[in-house]
């Protein structure tokens, strides 16, 4: 098939000021055989006006009420909806490329099933980028460029929500937005990962993101890092825990705070290690902290490890590469 049509889902609420430039770039993409389908999700803006005068004028723009509430109800809506025979995703305050759709298709079909298609990202904003987004955005383009991104899949969303392009069938047998598991992109790049869809590797700049205060992955609760956390740990025990090796957890601050929590919570038995001797010894949640060399002492374990300092992630690595230790196999490194 080499005219398939493309389903674009597209959510939005209160973005009116920006999807002007949002629809003008998917108008303006060289490949032309796509439908939108737009998704209001109870915008209190003109932002449904607006879109409704473009889809007047332009027939493969769809436009729809959410019937529920939220951003997950809007793509699983807009996804009822769709006759595509490729799913991608946009956000209604970014941008494309003019050559998005038509290199991601390019790639899936040449691919095939079975895979899912990205591309580099590019954060714009009229109040300057920070140096964490900068951090983030090289982070995950160099992850791009060589399709290792599951490789550091519990650090950060690996996979940009608003950049991929995978085959129907696909997504609908990795139950996409199903059920409500939040943060979507996250839980979405999961299952990506759960399924083992390949990642396509590509060097080419297809989707500009653009970062303002209000926007949603900066304000809402969702999106918020104890919610990274849990669906970080969920899919771990899910994925790659070996429930016969012994646990270690690594790393005592917040998140390996939060981390042993949830484990006690979960019921699932962990040694915890941490480099701060100012805690050794000590017990949190009635339970002791160690020092690192005790991992000497435990055969065979699976690590989780939180320290967020880059020099100590440093000798972190060097220690466990002089052990014979394999990450995402032996350690994951959660931060």
């Amino acid at each position: 098939m080499q005219n398939p049509l493309i389903s674009i889902l597209t959510p939005f609420k209160n973005t009116a000021a920006f999807l002007p430039e949002c629809l003008a770039s998917i108008k303006s993409q060289t490949y032309t055989h796509w439908e939108l389908l737009i998704v209001d999700d109870g915008s209190t803006d003109d932002g449904y006006k607006l879109v409704r005068e473009y889809a007047k004028q332009d027939s493969r723009i769809k436009l729809y009420k959410n019937s529920g509430s939220g951003i997950i109800e809007a793509l699983r809506m807009g996804f009822s909806k769709s006759s595509g025979c490729y799913i991608t995703r946009m956000d209604s305050d970014d941008i494309m490329s003019s050559n998005k759709l038509e290199v991601l298709l390019k790639n899936l079909q040449t691919y095939g099933k079975k895979h899912v298609a990205t591309g580099l990202v590019s954060y714009f904003s009229e109040e300057g980028i920070s140096d964490g987004y900068n951090s983030y955005e090289s982070w995950l383009n160099q992850l791009t460029q060589t399709g290792s991104n599951y490789s550091e899949i519990y650090k950060e969303c690996v996979i940009p929500s608003p950049c991929w392009m995978i085959h129907k069938d696909d997504l609908v047998a990795c139950d996409a937005f199903n059920p409500n598991d939040y943060p979507e992109d996250y839980d979405l790049t999961f299952r990506f990962y759960k399924y083992q869809y390949k990642v396509i590797p590509c060097n080419q700049l297809l989707h500009y993101w653009r970062d303002y205060s209000t926007r949603t992955s900066r304000t809402h609760e969702h999106y918020a890092q104890n919610y990274f956390l849990e669906i970080k740990l969920n899919y771990f025990l899910e994925l790659d825990y070996n429930p016969t090796r012994p646990l270690v957890l690594w790393g005592a601050g917040f998140k390996g705070k939060s981390i042993a929590k949830l484990l006690i919570d979960k019921g699932v038995d962990f040694i915890w290690i941490c480099n701060n001797p100012k805690k050794i010894g000590k017990h949190i949640y009635n339970q002791e902290l160690f020092g690192f060399t005790y991992l000497n002492s435990i055969q065979d374990a699976q690590s989780i490890v939180t320290v967020a300092n880059k020099q100590s992630q440093k000798a972190i690595r060097a220690f466990f590469k002089t052990h014979d230790k394999m990450e995402m196999e032996d350690y994951f490194f959660f931060c």
